[in-house]
């Protein structure tokens, strides 16, 4: 009586336990099934973003090649500015000085 109980018993604890290696087979599948999607989904953000951030270096890329356009053609209106007024420099001392000049002629004068 005693071996058919323990039978019994070692009946159902295999019974249980093939039940058990069934059902985490079927979570271990369910888990890895998911971990496959939020891989995809995790390659995707990845690949999104990097199109973002390339895109961000290549209109930051355009933005400094205009400043630096902007910035040469400044540089050149000044230095052409400063051209002419080191062109226009001697004109304008001499009609200062020539001022003077008649100023101090018109002050010895009245002495």
């Amino acid at each position: 009586m005693i071996s058919i109980s323990y039978s019994i018993i070692g009946i159902i604890l295999g019974t249980i336990a093939i039940g058990l290696i069934f059902w985490f087979r079927k979570e271990y599948k369910e888990s890895i099934h998911f971990l496959e999607g939020e891989a995809e989904a995790s390659e995707h953000g990845y690949t999104a973003f990097m199109q973002d951030f390339t895109n961000y270096q290549v209109e930051t890329e355009r933005k400094f090649a205009e400043l630096e356009k902007q910035l040469e053609i400044k540089d050149k209106n000044h230095s052409k500015r400063m051209d002419k007024m080191q062109k226009e420099l001697p004109s304008v001392i001499g009609r200062v000085v020539g001022q003077i000049e008649f100023a101090q002629d018109t002050i010895n004068r009245k002495k």
